[in-house]
């Protein structure tokens, strides 16, 4: 029997049902910005040392973010593979996926561990830290890969609670570790004198509050899929169709630390104030881009659920208000950083010449990432619908396909200013070929799935 909490997906309206689903998504990313927002905030404005830690910290983010994509893979693969199972009415085979998501957490945390202490060194050098930033790199890193598995549970089965119709618990569990967080930053930053390693430390602490936050809630009563030691038996039927559908969520999520590398070793070349300024702008990138992650992110398990329940009508409306309301925040928020970009800086750093290059930068950067709503809105839907192959693609076309070459040759014609304008070529091209994509592919699997009525 399906509990009435998950049956909302398939019987509410539409439109108040979406704002009932994404908010609290949208709220949770954005207090979840604060991990590294506020992090970068306090050590910015650490005296005499506070530029170069700013950069140092921004280089160990590229390895942050690569450990972090890891969970994508958990939270949308296996994500919305539950979600369709509970439109079938098939909640064992959820509970055996969640599961099966949490065995996996165990392997990738000791891989991640494993690979990113042997070769720490070789891999923030690659990654742009010159002699001066490697020190406070390495300081935050060293710190911060002992909370992995918090990381990973946090933010990997996060998305078995949404899956639920549960998305103001979700939220309550991303609050409860970064309020954490921001209140212990200046306390170990400053008041404990640990700087960039007062930062890791409280990190960690505040990851592995949100974890056990989740555990909690997902072994609990008030569950209705629950996680089961019986069900985290490994199943290579569904540890495989996770990695095919979440290859696109983590290779979407493990580029951006390919383009951290990218951009900070080409960045390094002209000084480390370019790889501070590049921290900045990716800062304000992300005040826009994650509630936007966050909203489609929400909306997800409502496509998902639908979608397996062949409702395609409710799917189509959802995404016609998936589009309307993502890709119109998108447009008004990146124009408001490139109108702001002293302002922002502002935020970030009190030293006058990183100020003076972020604002003279910066809207070249952002300049793409104005159409880059309607890459999000297709890239999650096709991953809700489990279309792995075109999620991947698209993904990969971004930033691997685009981004990189562009970051690694455009400086070698228009100097440093070729970094900057790599990122904003690369998002707009992007942005177009997934649109044209999704318009040609979207109607054929709406098709597919009143045609086929197996299961997975």
């Amino acid at each position: 029997m399906i509990e009435r909490s998950d049956k909302l997906l398939g019987e509410a309206p539409i439109l108040p049902l979406i704002f009932k689903m994404a908010l609290p998504t949208i709220f949770a990313q954005l207090v979840n910005l604060l991990y590294s927002v506020v992090d970068r905030i306090y050590i910015g404005h650490i005296e005499i040392i506070g530029k170069d830690a700013l950069a140092g910290v921004g280089v160990a983010g590229t390895v942050v973010m690569l450990v972090a994509a890891f969970a994508n893979i958990i939270a949308g693969g296996a994500g919305p593979l539950a979600a369709i199972e509970l439109g079938r009415g098939n909640r064992e085979r959820a509970e055996r996926i969640l599961g099966n998501g949490m065995a996996l957490i165990a392997v990738f945390t000791a891989l991640c561990m494993g690979l990113c202490y042997a070769f720490m060194t070789p891999l923030l050098k690659f990654a742009g830290a010159s002699d001066v930033t490697i020190v406070y790199a390495r300081d935050y890193l060293n710190i911060y890969l002992i909370g992995t598995v918090f990381v990973l549970i946090a933010s990997g089965l996060n998305a078995f609670i949404s899956v639920q119709g549960r998305p103001v618990i979700a939220m309550v569990s991303v609050i409860i570790g970064a309020l954490l967080n921001t209140a212990l930053d200046p306390l170990f930053i400053y008041a404990f004198d640990l700087g960039v390693k007062g930062a890791a430390i409280a990190t960690v602490i505040s990851q592995a509050a949100s974890a056990a936050f989740v555990l909690t809630f997902l072994t609990g009563r008030h569950a209705s899929l629950r996680l089961k030691l019986s069900a985290m038996k490994p199943s290579g039927e569904i540890i495989g169709k996770t990695l095919a559908l979440g290859s696109a969520p983590f290779v979407m999520a493990s580029t951006e630390s390919l383009v951290g590398f990218a951009l900070n070793s080409s960045l390094s070349k002209f000084g480390d104030i370019y790889v501070s300024s590049l921290t900045v702008m990716q800062s304000a990138m992300q005040i826009i881009s994650i509630p936007l992650a966050g909203f489609t992110q929400g909306v997800s398990p409502i496509i998902s659920y639908n979608y397996g329940h062949k409702n395609n009508g409710r799917v189509k409306e959802t995404l016609k208000y998936t589009f309307l309301i993502g890709v119109t925040f998108n447009l008004f928020g990146m124009l408001t950083m490139i109108l702001l970009p002293g302002t922002v800086a502002r935020i970030f750093t009190t030293d006058a010449a990183l100020i003076a290059i972020v604002k003279q930068y910066m809207p070249i950067f952002l300049l793409g990432m104005t159409i880059f709503g309607l890459q999000r809105v297709c890239q999650n839907t096709f991953v809700a619908l489990g279309d792995a192959k075109v999620s991947l693609f698209i993904a990969l076309l971004r930033k691997v396909i685009l981004l990189v070459p562009l970051a690694l040759i455009l400086p070698h014609f228009m100097g440093v200013v070729g970094v900057y304008a790599a990122e904003a070529i690369a998002d707009a091209t992007a942005a177009i070929i997934c649109t044209l994509i999704f318009s040609l592919r979207f109607p054929v699997l709406l098709k597919r799935n009143l045609e086929n009525n197996t299961e997975m």
